[in-house]
């Protein structure tokens, strides 16, 4: 029934009515309590139908209304009246987009806006857990601030009916009288995924799909599917395929057609898999992308230039080559040395050391250079530089990458990332998958089209077909040399034989186990080198690598695989990363050089107290390459790891007394103290495999070695009774696991092992529960489990979180959060976890490991934290050299 003017809704005042569809009819209104003008939709009398239906809209709308954007329509206020429902919502002055499209399409530089801005909002609401579900032209807003998206996540509100669960029935409900038995039929029904139209649960990426027909129309004016029957319409949208942008509107860029395209892949694993990555794909086209953006009637006017260009070619040609003749006479000048910088993209750090990320990597043209940047919130991407581009461009589904390499021709990266070797085209594109790489250590791509990668940092090269396939071994170690990994490995350019450094877990950093070899495809036994722990590159007929932050060069026959010469010096200063058998280089075939200085702070570091408002407090005074600090139960002595490879130290707080513990030349690591703070568990790579040991805390006796196996293994966490050790354990097969470790009789457990990263066990100080940090979600969340089991779960941070740690009564649960604010989480355990609201605490600068580098105080009133030394700046820029080769000649 329409309401007339004066009507009060609650505090709400119609002024009059706007419009009617399907999802009821929209007054502007008046509220009266804050005297301002807003939208009331009275909705459906369907969603009024029983009680269950009314507490379930009330509570799904009060979801919706936490969506805050600018591009989203606000929601303010739902009720009830008389059994009415009704919503209130911000008063937006514009025209639909369908209004628009109703006068033609629209210019492409307004669909690439107005697009991007439609996929921000959709990020943002896709990540709370929020989808549309009825996104059309219809309910998109042109205002004059651009975009807004109304009746955000009414299509499931609307679905709470039982009687109209189905998306048909749904259907019929929304279009209604938009369907004709002779017309077209309009509306909803154009805009639906398959999975949609097939009864199945929608997602985010139905919402993709959808959006991808809204971006269509705007840029062609025309529905991407049509019909003149519900059947052939859904048919169309099932099996059908629209024509391509590019025919219809000849002026937009065909990259366009290429996103659009992927948005509406029939199966939703083929679309692009969030918001987010099509945002970045229209802003790319927006900024000019590549040649791909390029309008098909330039590119035919081009050819047109280019019949022109022959005819005058053929007239100068002559005169070229007289004056080539003058010209080729004369001393050629040498080619100078040109050197510049790179800074990292804006908002966003270089993290090429202590974060497994790997180098940037130049392109074999020198024309591209490939990097990982992480973000304030430590979302890491992969991007591409070209250095012709003032700026870099962030490549989508490319999350957290690691270890970049160039196809032969420039055309296309490797990485690692999610447990996977990929693939993308460095212009942009979709990931493909090429095989398992649970922890990848850099990669090469042969002209015959094969690759070499090591999968796993403790193991050998291995060999896949550069359009994926089965991996297979390509190197085996040498146990005589205690090898534990080979990796970086590197084609030359015959493409049969490669370079690779074979090294030990089991050795110090100098030691000369740690050596470049030449392997060969066909199983011959390898040739060694060099004695060096830095990955291997090959250029200008010389054998590169560091070795004491200095890249040295060595003349190098390819075909014979054979040194000569000594090695000499070409750049100081590079920046090293031990703890990963690298440093910071890469170079091109043509000439460029590009490298990171070890400069500033690098890893010196030092333990700092804090109050919970992030007041700095006297306190620790170990400085320097320092790691993991762990306070003794009693808040007397810190533990923690020193160097790298590292040793385990302790630090008397009240003397300020410092004490080493360990003198392995092997990485000592991640200790913690037993329940009675009599005794340290730690990791050791003495044995090359990350195995766990005991010692005494007062330093007295020998290291005990507890348990041993091929898995990495970085304790957590002692049980209050003294008989359990919760460690992580990283496996081949399950990435991070939380496993357990009986302190009796030395059997293990596993207390979380799934399919992605479980990290960070901690033991609450009455010893029944667990708190652990997962990615189970698609990021990292901190869970409580009971202990030993079995039992529920429960979610303790609300918008991602790692590091979790207790504070001694167990009242409290701490965590950093993404944006690295230092998290406080108000418990109850008992029979059950009851956790609270998370509180932010002060914003904390950690080193940049993946490990908890800050403690807490038995009270939870102050906190240790790994603080870097000095002012927190950008990270270092990548330092090019241009002719590099020059500098062969100078240092021979």
């Amino acid at each position: 029934m329409a309401l007339t003017a004066g009507t009060r809704l609650g505090p709400y005042e119609i002024l009059a009515s706007v419009g009617a569809g399907g999802m009821g009819e929209v007054y502007r209104a008046k509220d009266t309590r804050l005297d301002r003008t807003v939208a009331v939709k009275v909705l459906p009398a369907h969603l009024s139908r029983s009680e269950e239906v009314r507490q379930r809209f009330e509570r799904e709308a009060r979801t919706i209304s936490s969506l805050s954007h600018p591009h989203i329509c606000s929601l303010y206020d739902v009720g009830n009246q008389d059994g009415t429902e009704y919503l209130v919502m911000e008063f937006l002055e514009g025209e639909t987009l369908t209004d628009r499209l109703s006068k033609g399409p629209l210019p492409i530089e307004q669909v690439l806006r107005y697009g991007t801005e439609i996929a921000n909002a959709l990020e943002k609401a896709h990540k709370q857990g929020i989808v549309h579900r009825d996104l059309k032209p219809g309910n998109i807003m042109l205002t004059k601030s651009g975009v807004k998206l109304v009746d955000f996540g009414l299509a499931k509100l609307a679905a709470t009916n039982p009687a109209t669960n189905t998306a048909v029935s749904i259907l019929q409900t929304e279009i209604g009288s938009n369907l004709t038995q002779e017309g077209t039929i309009l509306g909803t029904f154009q805009y639906m995924a398959p999975e949609q139209l097939e009864g199945k649960e929608a997602d985010a990426r139905s919402d993709i799909f959808a959006f991808g027909t809204v971006l269509y129309e705007m840029a062609t004016g025309q529905k991407a599917f049509a019909g003149k029957s519900q059947a052939s319409l859904i048919a169309s949208i099932l099996s059908a395929e629209p024509q391509p942008i590019s025919q219809i509107a000849p002026m937009a860029p065909p990259a366009l057609d290429r996103v659009v395209k992927t948005c509406l892949a029939k199966e939703p694993d083929d679309r692009w898999q969030t918001a987010h990555d099509v945002m970045l794909q229209l802003k790319w086209i927006a900024e000019g992308g590549s040649l791909a953006g390029v309008p098909a009637p330039i590119v035919v006017r081009r050819k047109g230039r280019e019949r022109l260009a022959w005819s005058v070619a053929a007239i100068l040609a002559l005169a070229t080559l007289a004056l080539a003749a003058v010209l080729l006479t004369r001393p050629r000048a040498a080619a100078r040395v040109v050197r510049s910088s790179l800074l990292a993209p804006e908002k966003t750090s270089y993290h090429f050391v202590g974060d497994n990320a790997g180098p940037p990597a130049v392109s074999p043209d020198g024309l591209q250079i490939a990097f990982t940047a992480r973000d304030a919130s430590g979302k890491a991407l992969l991007w591409v530089r070209a250095l012709d581009s003032p700026v870099a461009r962030a490549l989508s589904g490319t999350e957290d990458a690691m270890y970049p390499f160039w196809s032969p021709d420039s055309r296309f990266l490797g990485f690692f990332a999610g447990g996977k070797l990929k693939r993308i085209e460095a212009a942009g594109g979709p990931s493909i998958v090429l095989c398992d790489a649970g922890d990848g250590r850099g990669g090469t791509w042969s002209r015959d089209g094969i690759i070499l990668f090591e999968p796993h940092f403790r193991e050998p090269i291995f060999r896949v077909p550069a359009n994926g396939g089965k991996a297979e071994p390509a190197t085996k170690f040498d146990e005589s040399r205690k090898e534990t990994t080979h990796r970086f490995p590197v084609f030359l350019p015959d493409g049969k034989h490669f370079l690779y450094l074979a090294g030990s877990h089991a050795v110090g950093t100098e030691s000369e186990l740690h050596s470049i070899y030449v392997g060969s495809l066909d199983g011959k036994p390898p040739r060694h080198l060099v004695n060096a722990r830095s990955k291997p590159l090959y250029a200008a007929g010389h054998l590169l690598f560091v070795r004491q932050k200095t890249l040295m060069a060595q003349p190098f026959d390819a075909k014979s695989g054979t040194l000569s010469g000594e090695a000499f010096p070409i750049v100081a200063n590079v920046q090293e990363d031990p703890g990963f058998f690298t440093a910071v280089f890469s170079v091109s075939d043509n000439g460029l050089l590009a490298y990171q200085e070890a400069g500033g702070a690098g890893d010196q570091h030092q333990f700092t107290w804090f109050d919970r408002d992030g007041k700095q407090l006297p306190g620790a005074e170990a400085k320097g390459n320092v790691w993991y600090p762990r306070l003794s139960h009693d808040g007397r002595r810190l533990l923690f790891a020193q160097g790298d490879p590292g040793d385990i130290w302790l630090e008397d707080l009240s003397r300020h007394v410092t004490t080493r513990l360990t003198f392995e030349p092997a990485d000592d690591a991640s200790a913690v103290w037993s329940a009675d703070d009599t005794a340290i568990y730690f990791m050791s790579q003495r044995s090359g495999a990350g195995d766990i040991y005991r010692k005494a805390a007062a330093g007295t006796g020998a290291d005990e070695l507890l348990f041993s196996s091929n898995s990495l293994k970085n304790p957590t966490s002692v049980s209050p009774d003294g008989r359990y050790l919760l460690y992580d354990a990283l496996n081949s097969k399950t990435k991070w696991d939380v496993e357990v470790l009986s302190l009796q009789d030395r059997k293990v457990a596993p207390f979380q092992h799934a399919d992605f990263d479980e990290t960070g066990g901690e033991f609450s100080p009455d010893g029944r529960w667990v708190a652990y940090a997962s990615n189970e979600s698609g990021h990292n969340e901190i869970y409580v489990q009971p202990f030993p089991g079995p039992g529920g779960k429960w979610q303790a941070s609300t918008s991602g979180g790692a590091f979790p740690a207790w504070r001694r009564d167990g009242k409290e649960l701490f965590y950093v959060a993404p944006d690295r604010k230092l998290m406080a989480v108000p418990v109850k355990t008992g029979e059950a976890f009851e956790p609270g609201t998370p509180t932010p605490l002060f914003e904390i600068r950690l080193r940049n490991d993946p490990t908890r580098h800050y403690d807490v105080s038995a009270d939870g009133q102050r906190f240790l934290v790994n603080m870097p030394l000095g002012e927190e700046t950008s990270s270092p820029p990548i330092s090019l050299v241009q002719n590099w080769t020059a500098l062969l000649r100078q240092g021979k």
